[in-house]
Protein backbone atom coordinates (compact mmCIF):
# COMPACT_ATOMS: atom_id res chain seq x y z
CA UNK A 1 0.00 0.00 0.00
CA UNK A 2 1.56 3.25 -1.38
CA UNK A 3 1.42 6.14 1.40
CA UNK A 4 -0.79 9.01 0.34
CA UNK A 5 1.70 12.32 -0.09
CA UNK A 6 -1.48 14.59 -0.11
CA UNK A 7 -4.22 13.33 2.05
CA UNK A 8 -6.17 16.60 2.79
CA UNK A 9 -9.25 15.64 1.01
CA UNK A 10 -9.62 12.91 2.84
CA UNK A 11 -9.09 14.71 6.19
CA UNK A 12 -11.41 17.27 5.26
CA UNK A 13 -14.15 15.07 4.61
CA UNK A 14 -13.62 13.28 7.90
CA UNK A 15 -13.69 16.93 9.67
CA UNK A 16 -9.97 16.40 10.68
CA UNK A 17 -7.65 19.55 10.97
CA UNK A 18 -6.26 20.05 7.46
CA UNK A 19 -3.75 23.27 6.55
CA UNK A 20 -5.65 24.56 3.82
CA UNK A 21 -9.48 24.12 2.12
CA UNK A 22 -8.58 21.10 -0.43
CA UNK A 23 -9.91 21.37 -3.61
CA UNK A 24 -11.35 19.28 -6.77
CA UNK A 25 -13.77 19.95 -9.31
CA UNK A 26 -16.29 17.81 -10.79
CA UNK A 27 -15.76 16.71 -14.37
CA UNK A 28 -12.06 17.93 -14.05
CA UNK A 29 -11.21 15.69 -16.72
CA UNK A 30 -13.15 16.89 -19.84
CA UNK A 31 -13.51 19.34 -22.74
CA UNK A 32 -12.29 22.48 -21.33
CA UNK A 33 -8.57 20.68 -21.37
CA UNK A 34 -7.06 20.49 -25.20
CA UNK A 35 -5.25 17.57 -23.58
CA UNK A 36 -8.72 15.69 -23.07
CA UNK A 37 -9.62 16.61 -26.58
CA UNK A 38 -6.28 14.93 -28.10
CA UNK A 39 -7.01 11.68 -25.78
CA UNK A 40 -10.38 11.31 -26.47
CA UNK A 41 -9.51 11.69 -30.23
CA UNK A 42 -7.42 9.14 -30.43
CA UNK A 43 -9.71 6.58 -28.62
CA UNK A 44 -12.04 7.50 -31.37
CA UNK A 45 -15.52 8.19 -29.23
CA UNK A 46 -16.17 9.00 -25.47
CA UNK A 47 -17.22 5.54 -24.71
CA UNK A 48 -14.24 3.90 -26.33
CA UNK A 49 -12.17 6.39 -23.93
CA UNK A 50 -14.34 4.89 -20.43
CA UNK A 51 -13.29 1.48 -21.59
CA UNK A 52 -10.05 1.68 -22.40
CA UNK A 53 -7.95 1.17 -18.50
CA UNK A 54 -5.02 3.00 -19.95
CA UNK A 55 -6.41 6.15 -21.63
CA UNK A 56 -9.26 6.55 -18.89
CA UNK A 57 -6.32 6.68 -16.71
CA UNK A 58 -4.69 9.13 -18.79
CA UNK A 59 -7.16 11.88 -18.84
CA UNK A 60 -7.79 10.71 -15.22
CA UNK A 61 -4.62 12.62 -14.47
CA UNK A 62 -4.00 15.13 -16.89
CA UNK A 63 -5.63 17.92 -14.51
CA UNK A 64 -3.38 16.94 -12.08
CA UNK A 65 -0.06 17.31 -14.35
CA UNK A 66 -1.29 20.90 -15.44
CA UNK A 67 -3.01 21.67 -11.85
CA UNK A 68 -0.59 20.86 -8.77
CA UNK A 69 -2.98 22.51 -6.50
CA UNK A 70 -5.86 19.66 -6.73
CA UNK A 71 -6.49 17.73 -3.51
CA UNK A 72 -7.94 14.69 -5.56
CA UNK A 73 -7.96 12.73 -8.60
CA UNK A 74 -11.72 11.53 -9.59
CA UNK A 75 -11.86 8.01 -11.77
CA UNK A 76 -12.60 9.06 -15.34
CA UNK A 77 -16.09 7.23 -16.40
CA UNK A 78 -19.72 7.68 -16.67
CA UNK A 79 -22.66 7.29 -14.65
CA UNK A 80 -24.76 5.39 -17.32
CA UNK A 81 -21.69 2.18 -17.05
CA UNK A 82 -24.43 0.20 -14.87
CA UNK A 83 -27.48 0.37 -17.48
CA UNK A 84 -25.04 -0.02 -20.18
CA UNK A 85 -23.89 -3.34 -18.61
CA UNK A 86 -27.72 -4.09 -17.67
CA UNK A 87 -28.33 -4.56 -21.97
CA UNK A 88 -29.72 -1.53 -22.14
CA UNK A 89 -27.56 -0.45 -25.43
CA UNK A 90 -25.78 2.86 -24.11
CA UNK A 91 -24.91 5.19 -27.05
CA UNK A 92 -24.27 8.79 -27.81
CA UNK A 93 -26.29 10.84 -30.47
CA UNK A 94 -24.31 13.79 -31.58
CA UNK A 95 -25.84 17.04 -29.97
CA UNK A 96 -28.14 14.77 -27.80
CA UNK A 97 -25.99 13.71 -25.48
CA UNK A 98 -26.88 9.64 -23.96
CA UNK A 99 -29.46 7.35 -25.53
CA UNK A 100 -30.54 4.05 -24.98
CA UNK A 101 -31.46 1.56 -27.36
CA UNK A 102 -33.85 -0.22 -24.83
CA UNK A 103 -36.21 1.09 -22.84
CA UNK A 104 -37.61 0.01 -19.82
CA UNK A 105 -41.63 0.49 -19.44
CA UNK A 106 -43.15 -2.01 -17.22
CA UNK A 107 -42.71 -4.23 -14.28
CA UNK A 108 -41.56 -7.32 -16.60
CA UNK A 109 -39.36 -5.17 -18.15
CA UNK A 110 -37.56 -4.16 -15.23
CA UNK A 111 -37.77 -8.03 -13.65
CA UNK A 112 -36.04 -9.14 -17.17
CA UNK A 113 -32.89 -6.44 -15.80
CA UNK A 114 -29.66 -8.83 -14.75
CA UNK A 115 -27.92 -7.00 -11.87
CA UNK A 116 -24.28 -6.79 -13.60
CA UNK A 117 -21.11 -8.58 -11.90
CA UNK A 118 -18.79 -5.47 -11.13
CA UNK A 119 -16.06 -7.50 -12.06
CA UNK A 120 -17.00 -8.92 -14.99
CA UNK A 121 -19.37 -6.81 -17.02
CA UNK A 122 -17.61 -3.88 -15.30
CA UNK A 123 -14.38 -4.92 -15.15
CA UNK A 124 -13.11 -2.40 -17.71
CA UNK A 125 -13.52 0.40 -14.67
CA UNK A 126 -12.16 -1.74 -11.80
CA UNK A 127 -9.23 -2.33 -14.24
CA UNK A 128 -9.11 1.58 -14.69
CA UNK A 129 -9.20 2.26 -11.19
CA UNK A 130 -6.35 -0.41 -10.41
CA UNK A 131 -4.44 1.45 -13.52
CA UNK A 132 -4.77 5.36 -11.91
CA UNK A 133 -4.38 4.03 -8.22
CA UNK A 134 -0.57 2.63 -9.63
CA UNK A 135 -0.18 5.70 -11.87
CA UNK A 136 -0.74 8.56 -9.17
CA UNK A 137 1.25 6.40 -6.47
CA UNK A 138 0.45 8.19 -3.58
CA UNK A 139 -0.16 11.43 -5.00
CA UNK A 140 -3.58 12.40 -4.32
CA UNK A 141 -6.40 10.19 -2.80
CA UNK A 142 -8.79 8.59 -5.77
CA UNK A 143 -12.46 9.24 -6.18
CA UNK A 144 -14.90 6.42 -7.20
CA UNK A 145 -18.47 7.61 -8.01
CA UNK A 146 -22.11 6.36 -9.38
CA UNK A 147 -25.16 7.85 -10.56
CA UNK A 148 -27.73 7.33 -7.80
CA UNK A 149 -30.67 4.89 -8.53
CA UNK A 150 -33.25 7.99 -9.58
CA UNK A 151 -30.77 9.55 -11.62
CA UNK A 152 -29.73 6.35 -13.65
CA UNK A 153 -33.77 5.09 -13.46
CA UNK A 154 -34.61 8.31 -15.13
CA UNK A 155 -32.07 7.58 -18.33
CA UNK A 156 -33.84 3.94 -18.79
CA UNK A 157 -37.06 5.03 -18.68
CA UNK A 158 -36.89 7.87 -20.36
CA UNK A 159 -34.90 6.16 -22.82
CA UNK A 160 -32.17 9.18 -22.63
CA UNK A 161 -31.52 12.79 -20.93
CA UNK A 162 -35.28 14.40 -20.33
CA UNK A 163 -36.20 18.22 -18.93
CA UNK A 164 -39.72 16.82 -17.51
CA UNK A 165 -39.03 13.39 -17.03
CA UNK A 166 -42.68 12.65 -17.91
CA UNK A 167 -42.44 9.22 -18.04
CA UNK A 168 -40.29 8.28 -15.10
CA UNK A 169 -42.61 10.51 -12.99
CA UNK A 170 -45.64 8.71 -14.79
CA UNK A 171 -44.32 5.58 -14.00
CA UNK A 172 -43.38 6.63 -10.42
CA UNK A 173 -47.50 8.09 -9.39
CA UNK A 174 -49.19 5.25 -11.91
CA UNK A 175 -47.04 2.23 -10.86
CA UNK A 176 -45.01 2.89 -7.65
CA UNK A 177 -44.36 -0.52 -7.23
CA UNK A 178 -42.59 -0.95 -10.73
CA UNK A 179 -40.50 2.16 -9.63
CA UNK A 180 -39.44 0.20 -6.22
CA UNK A 181 -38.49 -2.95 -7.75
CA UNK A 182 -36.35 -0.41 -10.87
CA UNK A 183 -34.70 1.95 -7.86
CA UNK A 184 -34.23 -1.40 -5.34
CA UNK A 185 -32.15 -3.71 -8.30
CA UNK A 186 -30.40 -0.35 -9.72
CA UNK A 187 -29.75 0.48 -5.20
CA UNK A 188 -28.41 -3.65 -5.14
CA UNK A 189 -26.12 -2.66 -8.42
CA UNK A 190 -24.55 0.89 -7.75
CA UNK A 191 -23.40 -1.08 -4.13
CA UNK A 192 -21.79 -3.62 -5.98
CA UNK A 193 -20.41 -1.52 -8.50
CA UNK A 194 -19.06 1.02 -5.80
CA UNK A 195 -17.73 -1.86 -3.29
CA UNK A 196 -15.74 -3.13 -6.65
CA UNK A 197 -13.86 0.44 -7.46
CA UNK A 198 -13.27 0.45 -3.53
CA UNK A 199 -11.83 -3.04 -3.68
CA UNK A 200 -9.73 -2.11 -6.76
CA UNK A 201 -8.40 1.10 -4.92
CA UNK A 202 -10.94 4.29 -4.93
CA UNK A 203 -10.44 5.72 -1.93
CA UNK A 204 -13.67 7.73 -1.72
CA UNK A 205 -16.91 7.66 -3.09
CA UNK A 206 -19.40 9.90 -4.56
CA UNK A 207 -23.30 9.21 -6.02
CA UNK A 208 -24.18 11.62 -8.39
CA UNK A 209 -27.99 12.00 -7.56
CA UNK A 210 -28.43 14.41 -10.36
CA UNK A 211 -31.85 14.50 -11.02
CA UNK A 212 -33.23 14.12 -7.42
CA UNK A 213 -34.07 17.82 -7.71
CA UNK A 214 -36.69 17.78 -10.05
CA UNK A 215 -38.61 15.46 -7.17
CA UNK A 216 -41.10 16.78 -4.73
CA UNK A 217 -40.05 16.81 -0.94
CA UNK A 218 -42.20 13.56 -0.21
CA UNK A 219 -41.02 11.73 -3.79
CA UNK A 220 -37.25 12.62 -2.93
CA UNK A 221 -37.81 11.11 0.67
CA UNK A 222 -39.53 7.64 -0.93
CA UNK A 223 -38.11 7.53 -4.50
CA UNK A 224 -34.43 8.44 -4.29
CA UNK A 225 -33.06 9.02 -0.33
CA UNK A 226 -34.29 6.20 0.45
CA UNK A 227 -32.22 3.97 -1.77
CA UNK A 228 -28.74 6.23 -1.67
CA UNK A 229 -29.06 5.41 2.37
CA UNK A 230 -29.58 1.89 1.20
CA UNK A 231 -26.49 1.96 -0.61
CA UNK A 232 -24.33 4.07 2.35
CA UNK A 233 -25.75 0.86 4.26
CA UNK A 234 -24.24 -1.67 2.10
CA UNK A 235 -20.67 -0.03 1.17
CA UNK A 236 -17.30 -1.14 2.79
CA UNK A 237 -16.27 1.66 5.00
CA UNK A 238 -12.49 0.93 5.53
CA UNK A 239 -10.37 -0.02 2.95
CA UNK A 240 -6.63 -0.43 3.45
CA UNK A 241 -6.46 0.61 6.75
CA UNK A 242 -8.34 3.83 6.37
CA UNK A 243 -12.22 5.02 6.52
CA UNK A 244 -13.66 5.00 2.98
CA UNK A 245 -15.67 8.59 2.77
CA UNK A 246 -19.11 8.63 1.08
CA UNK A 247 -20.37 11.87 -0.75
CA UNK A 248 -23.80 12.66 -1.53
CA UNK A 249 -24.41 15.14 -4.50
CA UNK A 250 -28.30 15.67 -4.83
CA UNK A 251 -28.52 19.04 -7.57
CA UNK A 252 -31.44 20.69 -6.24
CA UNK A 253 -31.23 19.19 -2.71
CA UNK A 254 -30.72 21.75 -0.60
CA UNK A 255 -34.36 22.01 0.89
CA UNK A 256 -33.32 18.36 2.08
CA UNK A 257 -29.69 18.75 3.76
CA UNK A 258 -30.85 17.70 7.32
CA UNK A 259 -32.82 14.49 6.00
CA UNK A 260 -29.63 13.75 3.71
CA UNK A 261 -27.17 14.40 6.59
CA UNK A 262 -29.07 11.71 8.77
CA UNK A 263 -27.78 9.20 5.45
CA UNK A 264 -24.64 7.58 6.87
CA UNK A 265 -22.89 9.70 4.45
CA UNK A 266 -19.77 11.71 5.49
CA UNK A 267 -20.67 15.19 3.50
CA UNK A 268 -22.80 16.38 1.09
CA UNK A 269 -22.24 18.08 -2.22
CA UNK A 270 -23.99 21.50 -2.09
CA UNK A 271 -25.12 22.92 -5.70
CA UNK A 272 -24.77 27.04 -6.30
CA UNK A 273 -28.33 27.81 -5.52
CA UNK A 274 -27.44 26.99 -1.38
CA UNK A 275 -25.99 29.23 0.63
CA UNK A 276 -22.71 27.26 2.25
CA UNK A 277 -22.99 29.47 5.86
CA UNK A 278 -26.25 28.45 6.06
CA UNK A 279 -26.04 25.11 4.89
CA UNK A 280 -23.18 24.43 7.70
CA UNK A 281 -25.54 25.75 10.23
CA UNK A 282 -28.51 23.52 9.51
CA UNK A 283 -26.37 20.70 9.48
CA UNK A 284 -24.02 21.15 12.08
CA UNK A 285 -21.30 18.62 12.64
CA UNK A 286 -22.69 15.89 11.33
CA UNK A 287 -21.69 15.92 7.83
CA UNK A 288 -18.44 17.90 5.93
CA UNK A 289 -19.42 20.17 2.80
CA UNK A 290 -18.36 20.30 -0.89
CA UNK A 291 -18.96 22.78 -3.15
CA UNK A 292 -20.39 25.26 -4.12
CA UNK A 293 -19.39 27.94 -6.59
CA UNK A 294 -21.61 28.35 -9.36
CA UNK A 295 -19.44 26.65 -12.39
CA UNK A 296 -19.93 30.33 -14.59
CA UNK A 297 -18.39 32.31 -12.55
CA UNK A 298 -15.49 30.61 -14.36
CA UNK A 299 -15.99 32.28 -17.74
CA UNK A 300 -15.17 35.71 -15.68
CA UNK A 301 -11.74 37.19 -15.14
CA UNK A 302 -9.37 35.62 -12.54
CA UNK A 303 -10.17 38.56 -10.54
CA UNK A 304 -13.79 37.75 -9.96
CA UNK A 305 -12.89 34.67 -9.45
CA UNK A 306 -10.82 34.98 -6.29
CA UNK A 307 -13.39 37.43 -5.35
CA UNK A 308 -16.23 34.45 -5.09
CA UNK A 309 -13.98 32.02 -4.01
CA UNK A 310 -13.07 34.89 -1.03
CA UNK A 311 -16.92 34.86 -0.80
CA UNK A 312 -17.74 31.30 0.14
CA UNK A 313 -14.60 30.70 2.40
CA UNK A 314 -15.86 33.33 4.65
CA UNK A 315 -19.65 32.15 4.01
CA UNK A 316 -18.27 28.33 5.52
CA UNK A 317 -16.18 30.12 8.01
CA UNK A 318 -13.42 28.91 10.43
CA UNK A 319 -12.35 24.71 10.67
CA UNK A 320 -12.15 21.87 8.64
CA UNK A 321 -14.95 19.79 7.28
CA UNK A 322 -15.24 21.95 3.66
CA UNK A 323 -13.88 20.72 0.41
CA UNK A 324 -13.84 23.27 -2.18
CA UNK A 325 -15.86 21.73 -5.71
CA UNK A 326 -18.17 24.00 -8.35
CA UNK A 327 -21.35 23.20 -7.61
CA UNK A 328 -21.92 21.22 -10.74
CA UNK A 329 -19.11 19.93 -13.14
CA UNK A 330 -17.06 22.06 -15.25
CA UNK A 331 -18.34 23.52 -18.66
CA UNK A 332 -16.12 22.72 -21.90
CA UNK A 333 -16.03 26.58 -22.77
CA UNK A 334 -14.26 27.66 -19.70
CA UNK A 335 -10.72 28.81 -20.40
CA UNK A 336 -8.57 26.21 -18.59
CA UNK A 337 -5.62 29.25 -16.91
CA UNK A 338 -9.33 30.63 -15.18
CA UNK A 339 -9.69 26.93 -13.32
CA UNK A 340 -6.23 27.34 -12.54
CA UNK A 341 -6.75 30.54 -11.09
CA UNK A 342 -9.39 28.89 -9.19
CA UNK A 343 -7.19 26.13 -8.01
CA UNK A 344 -4.61 28.74 -6.59
CA UNK A 345 -7.14 31.13 -4.99
CA UNK A 346 -8.73 28.32 -3.01
CA UNK A 347 -5.35 26.99 -1.15
CA UNK A 348 -3.69 31.16 -1.25
CA UNK A 349 -7.06 32.32 0.75
CA UNK A 350 -7.90 29.56 2.55
CA UNK A 351 -4.92 29.08 4.70
CA UNK A 352 -6.28 31.71 7.62
CA UNK A 353 -9.37 29.64 7.76
CA UNK A 354 -7.33 26.66 9.00
CA UNK A 355 -4.94 28.32 12.00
Amino acid sequence: MTELKNDRFLRALLKQPVDVTPVWMMRQAGRYLPEYRATRAKAGDFMSLCKNPELACEVTIQPLDRYPQLDAAILFSDILTIPDAMGQGLYFESGEGPRFRKVVNTLADIEALPVPDADKELGYVMEAVRTIRRELNGRVPLIGFSGSPWTLATYMVEGGSSRDFRKSKAMLYDNPQAMHALLDKLARAVTAYLNGQIRAGAQAVQIFDSWGGALSAAAFQEFSLRYMRQIVDGLIREHEGRRVPVILFTKGGGLWLEAMAESGAEALGLDWTCDIGSARARVGAKVALQGNMDPSVLYAKPAAIRAEVARILAAYGEGSGHVFNLGHGITPEVDPVHAGAFFEAVHELSAAYHR
